[in-house]
């Protein structure tokens, strides 16, 4: 999570959004390479090894989150307890998955953004007009194409990366890489988005992840201790706990003798 780093997401953004934006049909052309004109469809979304690997890709991330969760969970349940997992690891892990996964791509683009997914353009046999990245006035109306929900979930694990020790750290940025192009490019062959979309998802992604770095651990002047997160989220769980526990004394107490 360097400013080298950074420099090549920004410069990746800006040649992909020039170039797409100055010649939008290379989406179609890219998509065309996963569309089948005889059968009028995209036939790796029937294959059942590819729906597979879909699946498969989502655990895995999802299990790259699982042990930042489950300590969250085991610390409101045991507040008094030293968190399992380090405190700035837990909110660095969440924050990024939910702010790339969620807010960002299914609270705001996917549901404000109008793309039509590559299925359901005219092109592809669908009754839809396209558009082009930059135009949200798509008549999509809901769970729409820009930008990649599991393409963001996907290269989210460059925050796992981010974590690695330092002599894994670059094959851990390489496997990253690798894996949210293959589930991005496996959507793109479902025809579910366009290149313009996975781009989108990987490099927005990318800069939250770095952002939030960044916030939690390089700069100084927000640079937080997993102490103090600790602290934090000890002083959230004890009142839940402690009612917890006095209601279970009062299930459990005998009652008085008569």
């Amino acid at each position: 999570m360097n400013r080298t780093g950074l420099f090549i997401a920004l410069s990746l953004a800006l040649t992909i959004g020039v170039v797409f934006g100055i010649y939008p049909e290379l989406d179609l052309k890219l998509a065309a390479l996963f569309y089948d004109p005889a059968t009028r469809s995209f036939p790796l979304k029937l294959d059942g090894w590819a729906s597979l690997a879909r699946d498969g890709a989502m655990w895995v991330a999802w299990g790259l989150a699982l042990p930042a969760i489950s300590a969250l969970v085991v610390k409101f349940l045991r507040p008094t307890r030293p968190l399992l997992v380090s405190g700035r690891a837990i909110l660095f892990l969440l924050l990024t998955l939910t702010l790339s996964a969620g807010v960002l791509t299914n609270l705001t683009f996917k549901s404000y953004w109008g793309r039509p997914r590559p299925v359901v353009v005219t092109e592809f046999g669908g009754d839809l007009p396209f558009v082009p990245w930059w135009d949200p006035r798509g008549g999509c109306g809901r769970n729409c194409s820009f930008f990649s929900g599991e393409g963001a979930t996907a290269f989210w694990s460059f925050a796992p990366a981010a974590l690695a020790p330092p002599a894994w750290r670059g094959l851990a940025y390489g496997a990253a890489t690798l894996f949210g192009l293959a589930t991005s490019v496996l959507r793109m062959a479902f025809g579910g988005h366009f290149f313009t979309d996975i781009a989108a998802a990987g490099l927005v992604t990318f800069l939250v992840i770095w952002i939030a770095h960044g916030l939690i651990y390089r700069w100084p002047r927000t640079r937080l201790s997993d102490a103090a997160i600790d602290a934090v989220l000890t002083r959230l769980a004890l009142p839940g706990y402690r009612l917890l526990r006095r209601r279970r004394g009062r299930r459990t107490r005998p009652a008085p003798s008569v």
